[in-house]
């Protein structure tokens, strides 16, 4: 699912329609603004947003500079994006740090917008930038939440503070000492949620609040919740002064309306966003590469980003020296496989792409299964088979298929297409630019 599906595609449209324009006339600019208006109006972001954003984008693309340019129609295009850039925020606005540790971190929300969940991905976050983590368990009210955050820990291998019984305030307080006294970088505190917001929920949060002074307090904003999330993200705000934002689910159908509204009506900052359901699946807030990506523009900072965290770099290194000297093996292909797969779901990356647009994207659903076929049938083969492929004669690939559960069919696709890359590859080797020209690669 690419991030704000139909917003995306409306705007492209309204951008490709723009590109190359080498004249534009106020009369354009006012459908411009009213085709952007409806685009944002059905992504169901606020009306009073989109008026304001709407009113900045009609008053710069009418200027003189604009006008007279000699390309308009990319001048209009900086101007809607940078718009988009000032409605998400303008810039990152970095996690605040104690001066003195532990920093904490008090989650806020309501119920069933991933705030738990998140918790886990912020704490692994969190140690991956080399701080040591440990959560605690404040939500008392919810069944089986104690034993949600406890199984993620498990499975993060990081720490849980929580009791059988208790205030949440004291949890919070008793948590704190420990990460004290155990010299822990960063405590993050799950707190309940409820069904909508009531004063005894805020009433127990400001007690927790004064109880730990946090560094942040985090609201969790489901953007699919539409104008419901932006206006209870308001409520918080007036009533805990919340310091920012993280939403959760953009990988789902989402309009998109809670993300572009809730920094404008709050005035906080988002900071982070979640973007899958693995615990991985969550990155700092930039809104300029969340603004290229809405308008279909790419965002290679952050798939950059994703591919440093999960590609062994000494062993691309190597997988290069073996392409180029045709050396490259089935064992050395299946690895590059898993990296990639580390990276995440290919249809996102595919979203971070330059050039790859939502209507591009829309149906499509990579069959990781595929992926899970070509590992087994590699790993079916015996050593000397996947070294050198050139001995799988019709005997060995019909062996292969029946220990794989494929197709003989499949297992020759597979061999081709490998034989295939390593040709190109060779090709490659002491080419110059020219001679990539017009390249293609195998289906």
């Amino acid at each position: 699912m690419a991030l704000f599906e139909g917003l995306s595609s409306r705007l492209e449209s309204i951008i490709k329609n723009l590109r190359g324009k080498s004249r534009v006339t106020e009369s354009d600019v006012k459908e411009i603004s009213r085709e952007i208006k409806m685009a944002l109006l059905e992504a169901d972001v606020n009306y009073k947003v989109v008026k304001e954003f709407i009113g900045n984008i009609s008053a710069k693309a009418v200027g003189e500079s604009v006008m007279q340019s000699l390309t308009p129609g990319q001048q209009i295009i900086k101007i809607v994006n940078d718009e988009l850039v000032s409605l998400l925020g303008g810039r990152n606005e970095p996690a605040a740090v104690s001066q003195k540790p532990p920093t904490v971190y008090l989650m806020c929300g309501l119920q069933g917008t991933g705030k738990t969940t998140t918790c886990g991905k912020l704490a692994g976050l969190a140690r991956k930038n080399g701080k040591k983590v440990m959560m605690a368990a404040c939500d008392t009210y919810r069944p089986a939440a104690v034993e949600q955050l406890l199984t993620i820990g498990r499975q993060l291998d990081i720490k849980v503070f929580a009791t059988d019984g208790g205030k949440p305030a004291q949890i919070a307080a008793d948590a704190f000492e420990i990460a004290k006294k155990e010299a822990f970088d960063l405590l993050i505190i799950d707190t309940a949620g409820r069904l909508h917001i009531d004063e005894g929920m805020m009433d127990e949060l400001k007690k927790i609040s004064r109880t730990v002074n946090p560094s942040e307090i985090l609201l969790v904003v489901d953007s699919m919740a539409g104008q419901d999330a932006v206006n209870a993200a308001k409520a918080f705000d007036e009533s805990m002064d919340i310091t920012g934002i993280i939403l959760t689910k953009l990988d789902g159908d989402t309009r998109g309306g809670a993300a572009l509204s809730v920094k404008s009506i709050t005035g906080k900052p988002i900071k982070f966003a979640c973007t899958g359901e693995k615990m991985n699946d969550i990155e700092v807030f930039h809104p300029g590469r969340m603004a290229s990506r809405i308008l279909g523009m790419g965002d290679v900072l952050t798939l950059i980003e994703k591919a440093q965290e999960s590609v062994d770099h000494e062993q691309s290194r190597e997988i290069e020296r073996k392409l180029r000297n045709a050396s490259f093996t089935l064992d050395d292909f299946l690895g590059q496989m898993e990296q990639l797969k580390n990276i995440g779901p290919l249809e996102n990356i595919l979203g971070m792409m330059p050039g790859v647009n939502s209507a591009q994207l829309k149906g499509l659903k990579i069959d990781e299964r595929q992926m899970a076929r070509t590992k087994a049938i590699i790993q079916s083969m015996t050593s000397a088979e996947r070294s050198n492929p050139r001995i799988l004669d019709a005997s060995r690939r019909k062996r292969i298929a029946r220990g794989s559960g494929n197709s003989i069919q499949n297992v020759n696709k597979l061999l081709k297409d490998f034989e295939n890359m390593k040709k190109m590859f060779k090709g490659m080797k002491g080419a110059n630019k020219k001679s990539f020209k017009g390249m293609k690669f195998p289906n």
